[in-house]
């Protein structure tokens, strides 16, 4: 017999793994591998096999590992391709950096505005001052501090896509000290370098 048809055989599936005394008299135990082999086998992985790509398509936001400025860099990204992967995605993308409690009213826009609910969110982007971020063409800072150790203060000129339409806006982010947002940066504020809303808003 070879050695690899004994391997195959039931009785190779068995190991003598220690001596158990019966009536005085030393006899072996053996352990059966095959149900040894058959338990591991019934063990699922940790981690799904669509793991990574589930976590590729995770919506985008703020990032543990993001510096203040390329936390406004990703948003102002995605504000230029606003309507990519789909209408208003840039804007969704901004709500996720917002560092607003919804159920407070908020001076994210500089008025307390109630911003809990995205649609509300979503229209001032759609206000005629903020409209010029929506696929704008070119941008350029202007000046970028830190006003504290957790405290960024940026202000961007934005040309947009319609003629003669140019803004220039200041981010505030701030970066979370504990809680379940800790070390991440987060937009305070978003306020137009003017009087937006001098003639009142409807949202």
């Amino acid at each position: 017999m070879s050695f690899c048809s004994f391997l195959s055989t039931p009785q190779s599936l068995s190991l003598i793994s220690k001596f158990k005394t019966v009536n005085g008299d030393h006899k072996p135990v053996t352990v059966s591998l095959s149900s040894r082999i058959r338990a591991s086998a019934d063990v699922p992985d940790f981690l799904s096999a669509d793991w990574l790509e589930s976590r590729k398509k995770r919506p985008f936001g703020p990032r543990l590992n993001f510096s203040a400025e390329e936390a406004i860099q990703c948003q102002l990204d995605a504000l230029k391709y606003n309507d990519q992967p789909r209408q208003d995605y840039g804007i969704e993308v901004m709500y996720r950096f917002a560092g607003f409690d919804p159920f407070e009213r908020s001076t994210y826009f500089g008025p307390f505005f109630d911003l809990g609910q995205f649609e509300r969110f979503r229209r001032i982007f759609h206000h005629s001052t903020y409209r010029v971020l929506l696929s704008h063409r070119e941008r350029k800072i202007l000046s970028s501090l830190f006003a504290k150790e957790n405290r960024f203060k940026q202000r961007v000129w934005i040309q947009g896509n319609r003629p003669e339409e140019e803004e220039i806006f200041e981010f505030t982010m701030v970066q979370r000290v504990g809680g379940s947002w800790d070390g991440y940066w987060l937009t305070e504020s978003l306020l137009h370098d003017g009087d937006a809303f001098a003639g009142g808003l409807a949202y």
